[in-house]
């Protein structure tokens, strides 16, 4: 049955990352981007078998929402866009499982301490202001033994790749696309922010077809020692 009954938007101090026109286009042609990249698949594969209490970081247009197992007590989906965050109010109405979805940014996440059995990240630690500062508080917000999920886009592995993808950062891609970076080493950000029992598989998104600056995928799971 549809979560129509259990959702909130909590208010507090209202850190907003404002870029309406980004959230707009964003809101419209995700679902399609799921559909024809593939995506829908890898973020099902990221949420499989999740329990208990859950933190979603940067939960954009609550695209994530319909694909939590039952298994899932409740989800606290943190959003900084005001847009999106609207948008992601009414996808929480149609989850099966309890959503609540509030404001904050991935650097002071709303929570305390040990809060969360599991923490996730999907297309979004490319943009936060600072990913190390991130890392650092979904560590603080997880019990210990949380897990981490996290499906990102990630620095190429290839010479020529990576540096398109730093000439990109360095000018027009953030501007464009709501303060996304390209080529950020997620991997050896989320290893250098203590979390253990790393496990991924990198992914090219979409399989076939010319490579874009942000084909580069990884998926995969962390624990909080």
């Amino acid at each position: 049955m549809p979560n129509r009954d259990r959702v909130s938007t909590v208010g507090g101090r209202d850190d907003a990352v404002r870029h309406p026109i980004f959230a707009r286009y964003y809101a419209r042609l995700a679902p399609a981007l799921d559909v024809r990249a593939g995506i829908g698949a890898h973020r099902a594969e990221l949420l499989a078998g999740l329990s208990g209490r859950v933190v979603e970081v940067g939960a954009g247009s609550g695209l994530n929402f319909s694909r939590y197992p039952a298994g899932v007590r409740e989800v606290v989906a943190v959003e900084p866009e005001p847009r999106l965050r609207r948008v992601a109010t009414d996808a929480a109405r149609e989850a099966a499982v309890p959503v609540s979805v509030v404001p904050g940014v991935a650097e002071a996440l709303p929570a305390a301490d040990g809060e969360f059995d599991a923490a996730v990240v999907s297309l979004v630690l490319c943009s936060v202001r600072d990913p190390d500062r991130a890392l650092a508080e979904l560590r603080r917000v997880l019990r210990p033994g949380g897990e981490l999920r996290f499906y990102e886009h990630i620095r190429s592995e290839g010479a020529a790749g990576f540096l398109l993808q730093r000439t990109l950062d360095r000018t027009v891609w953030p501007r464009l696309f709501g303060g996304c970076h390209t080529g950020r080493d997620t991997v050896a950000a989320i290893g250098a922010a203590g979390f253990v029992s790393v496990s991924l598989r990198r992914l090219r998104v979409p399989e076939g077809g010319v490579p874009t600056p942000v084909s580069a995928h990884v998926l995969g799971s962390a624990r909080r020692p």
